[in-house]
């Protein structure tokens, strides 16, 4: 048989492999498609449909999520506190190098904006940012859970729910004024409550951001003629991109308005007139 008769024989195959997927792929979303694109991005946005049981209570799935996020992060971090930080070296491996690069990030952010009382503000937005990064990222595993009705969802990023979003936003707010009450006393609560809308500001970009690629995603699965490809490229770009912006536009708005409010008041001395009396 000559070269050319193989690469024949297997074009062919791989063209016979290719419709037949098209073909099961045509049939099986003709089938399963049961409800519209209006309604699955809906349901995107305000969980209407999909619910979860936990614990006898029908909730989001984006609370299984955020549940599972936070388990493992705290199994990680002990397991890490406990068997690998003592045996950090002079000589870093690549597993310390990362992750003593990871804490310097917030640790540099935090000193840069905030010149006095940066230490907690370090850990909090190495937290923040942390959670973050990993629970945006956690959507590309596709978790398959069951809803109430029996169908079955993949698990979604925790902050596209816009509850969680805003509690993160209204958390990073309360750090923001603990800061200033510290440092300036009630001076401190006055010029965090400047910002009333920071808080709402901070949640619901986190929020449209998280979920405009949810929705872009969703949308691009719905449709079976977009749905061979490009929805690998379309989830992994848009999720790794919010994963990092989110991570880092809260995180440096977090140490910027810290910082502002921890700063501590200096009293202007006025200057002495020649009699002695100050202006």
């Amino acid at each position: 048989m000559t070269e050319k008769k193989k690469k024949i024989i297997i074009f062919v195959i791989f063209a016979v492999i290719i419709a037949v997927l098209l073909v099961a792929t045509i049939l099986v979303s003709a089938q399963a498609k049961h409800e519209s694109i209006q309604e699955s991005m809906k349901d995107a946005v305000l969980h209407t449909y999909n619910k979860v049981n936990f614990f006898g209570l029908e909730v989001n799935p984006s609370v299984i999520a955020a549940f599972l996020i936070t388990a493992v992060i705290t199994v990680f971090a002990l397991i890490v506190r406990i068997f690998v930080i003592p045996r950090f070296k002079m000589v870093p491996g690549k597993f310390q190098m990362l992750l003593e690069g990871w804490v310097n990030l917030f640790s540099n952010l935090a000193s840069s904006n905030s010149p006095v009382r940066n230490k907690f503000l370090g850990g909090y937005i190495f937290t923040a940012g942390t959670y973050i990064f990993l629970s945006t990222i956690f959507e590309l595993i596709g978790i398959q859970w069951t809803t109430t009705s029996g169908a079955s969802v993949s698990l979604p990023a925790p902050l596209s729910d816009i509850n969680a979003a805003i509690s993160l936003g209204c958390l990073s707010y309360l750090i923001i004024m603990s800061g200033g009450i510290v440092s300036n006393g009630l001076r401190g609560v006055g010029k965090t409550l400047k910002d009333f809308s920071l808080p709402i500001s901070m949640s619901f970009r986190m929020f449209g951001a998280l979920l405009s690629g949810a929705l872009v995603t969703e949308l691009v699965y719905y449709y079976t003629a977009l749905s061979y490809v490009l929805p690998v490229f379309v989830g992994v770009l848009f999720t790794l991109l919010h994963a990092f912006i989110q991570a880092y536009v809260l995180t440096m708005l977090t140490s910027l308005f810290y910082g502002e409010v921890s700063e501590p008041h200096i009293k202007k001395i006025r200057p002495k007139k020649a009699g002695g009396k100050t202006e």
